[in-house]
């Protein structure tokens, strides 16, 4: 079985306030993607930045091939920004990407290559899988273990983590399970792969290398966005068990 596949790719990598690297790592993304021999398409999404980053995704449109910009006017959430930039991919396999590429492009093979041995619907990586590569700060480590744990404990899923900013899913996946999400921040990861898991799709993790690459141990993350991600966690336990909201919404809806 040859490792280049002959599906279309679409890579969506949402950014906000990444004006000084977004040009630089959508230009090694494409690079990547190219040199790897894959049909593919990388679509850009400005979450409402304060700085340049739109200024520079055009720039990068500009030069280089394959690539849509969406812009969305107001910040309004990874979740959001994935969602927005979903609505424009046409490819058969679709991978959500960070755009900081403190997880590098090239590790994208290894979630193809796992999707095709074991027939599975969707790959994400794990930064709790025994073979991954960190270069994290120790309390944010901490941090995620804890959430995995609670994460275990409300939903059972067959998975370690849920957070990691690489994943590969079939489009048909997305297309079923992104009108039942409401999350529009960071738990959204998680509100995707539960929602997969209930309608029977299989998932699968993969190791991965993270080289953590911002000055602040904590990243982005504040106390006010954990608290969110805790509300909107118990949130979606609470449509899944309590409620039954998914089951109610029929998939593929407009």
């Amino acid at each position: 079985m040859s490792d280049k596949p002959h599906e279309l790719i679409s890579v969506i990598m949402p950014a906000y306030n990444e004006g000084s690297c977004i040009y630089e790592n959508i230009y090694e993304t494409v690079r990547v993607l190219s040199d790897a021999g894959y049909r593919y398409e990388v679509i850009v999404v400005n979450d409402g930045s304060t700085d340049n980053t739109l200024e520079e995704m055009e720039r990068a449109v500009n030069e280089m091939g394959c690539l849509k910009i969406v812009n969305c006017r107001v910040n309004g959430g990874k979740g959001r920004a994935v969602k927005t930039g979903f609505r424009k991919a046409v490819g058969d396999l679709v991978v959500f990407l960070d755009a900081d590429l403190d997880l590098h492009p090239g590790q994208i093979q290894n979630l193809i290559n796992i999707l095709k041995e074991k027939r599975v619907d969707v790959v994400t990586g794990s930064k709790r899988h025994p073979q991954s590569q960190l270069n994290y700060p120790l309390f944010r480590t901490f941090l995620s273990n804890i959430y995995a744990f609670i994460i275990w404990i409300l939903f059972r899923l067959p998975l370690r983590d849920t957070q990691t900013g690489i994943k590969l899913f079939k489009y048909e996946v997305l297309k079923k399970v992104f009108p039942k999400i409401l999350c529009k921040k960071y738990a959204f990861d998680l509100e995707i792969l539960v929602n997969a898991h209930h309608l029977g799709y299989k998932i699968a993790e993969v190791p991965i290398v993270l080289h953590f690459r911002r000055p602040m141990n904590w990243g982005r993350i504040s106390l006010v966005d954990m608290s969110a991600l805790g509300v909107d966690t118990l949130a979606i336990f609470y449509r899944m068990h309590i409620t039954h909201y998914y089951d109610r919404l029929p998939a593929d809806q407009p």
